[in-house]
Formats: C-alpha cells, sequence, structure tokens
C-alpha cells in the first residue's frame, strides 16, 4: 500500500492515523474532516467543556508527536461519494483521493426532529454546538433537556451547577432503562432529584411553544414546560449516507466484522459509525463510546496491513462512563432481559456501590459501578472470562 486515506478527523480518524504509524505504514495518508477544528475531544464538551473550566485549546487531542504522522490533513472538507471500484474517496469540491486502503471513521451525528426547530433549541454533538449552547446557559435560565440519556444528564447535571433551572423530559419510565435495567435506571433518577432538577417521565415532547424564539416545550401529556432554552439529547445516527452505493454494507453504520474489516476489500469503518461484531454480545452494535474510538481503529489498522493483533480480552466487553451530578457511572459488559442484580459494595441508598449483572443461568454478564473506580476496574478485566464464546 502507498496511500490510505482516513474519512474522519476525531478521536477514531486520528487513533487510525497514529496506529498505521505505529505499526510501521510509511506511506502517504490522506485525513479527511468535514469540520475545520483539528481533532478534539468530545466527552468534555457537555461537562467541563460547557461549564466554562476548559477551553477549546484543552479540546485538542493533537500532542508534540503527532507532528511526526506526516499526514495530509483536509478539514473543512466533506466526502460525499466512496468509489470502491477506483478505491477513490470524492470531496465535496469532485476532487479524488486515489487509495490503496479507506479507513471509514466518519462517527455520528446528534438526532434531530423533523420540525423547523425555533431559536434557542439546541442539539449537542460538535464543538460548535456546546460553544452556541454555552453562550445561553446563563444563571437563571430556564432549561428542558429532551432525553434522559448520558448526553442529556450530563448537560442538565453542567446546566444546574450553572445556576439554570432545568427540567428534563423521558419517554421511558426510568432513565437509561435500555442499558441498566428498570431498577438501576430508578436509581439514575434519584441523582436528578439530589440537586433539585425536574424528571418528567413517560411524556414525549408534542411541540415548541413559542414563534421564533422558543418560550416552553408541550408534553404528550398536554402538560407545559416553560423554557428559554431546550436541548435535543434523543441520540445519534451514523454519518454513513455518502456511502449508499458504493458497495459497502450498511445496516444502522457499516457492518464489519469484530476488527472492522468491512465486506469490500482494502475498506475498514471503525468508531461510532462500525457497526461491528461484538464477541462478547454475540451480535452485532455500534458503540458510540470513546473507548471504542480509541481499541477499534489499532485492531482495524492491524487487519488492513495484513498484521497480527491480539487485544486484551477485556477490549471485548463493551464500556462506558458518564459523569453526573458529582458522580462517576460507569459500567461495563451487557445487561439482558430477566438479568439479576446483585449488589456487591456499597449502598444504593447513598449513591455509591458497585452492582454485577448476573444472566438467567447466574453467570456474570455486566458490572455497574458509581463512584468506585478501583473495584470496577478490577470486574471490568474479569469479565472477559465470562464471554459467550468461552462459557
Amino acid at each position: 500500500m502507498q496511500t490510505i486515506a482516513v474519512v474522519g478527523a476525531s478521536l477514531a480518524g486520528l487513533t487510525a492515523t497514529r496506529s498505521l504509524r505505529d505499526q510501521g505504514f510509511e506511506g502517504r495518508i490522506v485525513v479527511v474532516g468535514d469540520e475545520v477544528h483539528a481533532p478534539y475531544d468530545r466527552p468534555p464538551l457537555s461537562k467541563e467543556f460547557l461549564a466554562g473550566t476548559v477551553s477549546e485549546d484543552d479540546l485538542k487531542l493533537a500532542t508534540p508527536e503527532d507532528d511526526e504522522l506526516r499526514a495530509d490533513w483536509r478539514l473543512g472538507r466533506t466526502a460525499t461519494a466512496l468509489d470502491t471500484g477506483d478505491r477513490a474517496v470524492v470531496l465535496d469540491d469532485g476532487e479524488r483521493i486515489a487509495a490503496d486502503g479507506v479507513v471509514l471513521a466518519t462517527g455520528a451525528r446528534a438526532r434531530s426532529l423533523p420540525w423547523d426547530l425555533p431559536k434557542g433549541v439546541h442539539t449537542l454533538r460538535t464543538l460548535d454546538d456546546a460553544v452556541a449552547l454555552r453562550e445561553e446557559l446563563v444563571a437563571g435560565a430556564r432549561l428542558v433537556v429532551i432525553g434522559a440519556g448520558f448526553i442529556g444528564s450530563e448537560i442538565a447535571s453542567t446546566a444546574v451547577g450553572l445556576g439554570v433551572e432545568v427540567d428534563v423530559v423521558e419517554a421511558a419510565a426510568v432513565p437509561l432503562l435500555k442499558p441498566l435495567g428498570a431498577e438501576m435506571g430508578e436509581i439514575c433518577a434519584g441523582l436528578h432529584a439530589t440537586k433539585g432538577v425536574r424528571l418528567h417521565t413517560g411524556a414525549t415532547l408534542a411541540e415548541f411553544v413559542g414563534g421564533d424564539q422558543v418560550t416552553g416545550v408541550r408534553l404528550s401529556d398536554g402538560r407545559e414546560l416553560p423554557a428559554d432554552v431546550v436541548v435535543v439529547g434523543i441520540g445519534a445516527e451514523p454519518c454513513v449516507e455518502w456511502l449508499s452505493g458504493s458497495g459497502v454494507e450498511l445496516d444502522d453504520g457499516v457492518v464489519t466484522d469484530a476488527q472492522g474489516v468491512t465486506n469490500v476489500p482494502g475498506v475498514i469503518a471503525v468508531g461510532d459509525c462500525a457497526n461491528s461484531h461484538r464477541t462478547f454480545l454475540g451480535a452485532t452494535r455500534r458503540m458510540e463510546h470513546w473507548t471504542n474510538a480509541l481499541q477499534q481503529p489499532v485492531a482495524g489498522v492491524s487487519a488492513l496491513l495484513g498484521r497480527d493483533y491480539a487485544p486484551p480480552a477485556h477490549h471485548e466487553v463493551p464500556y462506558f462512563w458518564s459523569d453526573q451530578y458529582g458522580h462517576k457511572i460507569q459500567f461495563a459488559g451487557r445487561r439482558t432481559e430477566g438479568s439479576k442484580v446483585e449488589v456487591l459494595e456499597g449502598s444504593l441508598e447513598t449513591l455509591d456501590f458497585l452492582v454485577l449483572y448476573r444472566d438467567q443461568d447466574g453467570n456474570p454478564e455486566g458490572v455497574l459501578g458509581i463512584d468506585r473506580a478501583r473495584s470496577f476496574g478490577r470486574w471490568r478485566r474479569q469479565l472477559a472470562g465470562f464471554l459467550p464464546a468461552v462459557r
């Protein structure tokens, strides 16, 4: 291989670029990114950056060692097509980047609503999103967050710390019902109450109130909540529509094997856009988490270059974390229907605990910790021994 194109310049794309050099690739690397910003860290956008405790410079992912990557960065450029016949990435100005290998790392975008949105309604995915939202989160403002998932809960947590009055609307009966289950979701609901955030569950957004500027939201049950600012946090969708017609298999992202290899030779997909086979889950799944964007590109690049690579066993175990209301929530593994929760340490009432999820056969399959980093880390590694493939 002489040239490799990396499409996507966020964490997964940067990690892939670093991995190419780390694994001995000496050829040309072209990195395409649709944002004008150099790679930056996204998790602080809903927390420290929104709170004003870190700057744009603090978010930058580049290190002095990255100067040695010798990559050709094409920032502020969008890939519009992948010509798999000629192995070329087509850009928005018609330029074609011919490549022997292609890394798809285009990530995901915040899911929005199919409506005309008034001023004051935001999503949060990019640095520009965070800058715009931060300007409106002033003390005394009224914020309504639609969605009590990780991003919505983190924004609510940050906003209340800024003196903002916060309501959170969640369609399910409890926050984080799908990943954590009803019992632990109820615990997460209690986190909001510790800081006076009002949580409205079992309700959905019906419409915005106000004209050009939002003044409130009306819920499906008829209630109306006043709002100066609204954040829609209803998930994300993979940025893969530009691959339509390329021959690359798509299904809620780019379909790959466990390493990130697609059905097209010489093309891999990594990070948020990759719907990859997950050995621990025994199924394909997109992972929209920082850890996956840091780990998967190493394996994907190894496959692309034909190298042997055996990742640490615990890399197979899905993992995510979230910082809310002064607490660190960590989860690893999976939760299945019918799983049982066992408290190993601490107390649910004090919001300081470690719980183990066991499947219907009694096998450990997941672990959840709040402010239990050390013991959580041990169990995260131990879960690798319970991979379905080795049971």
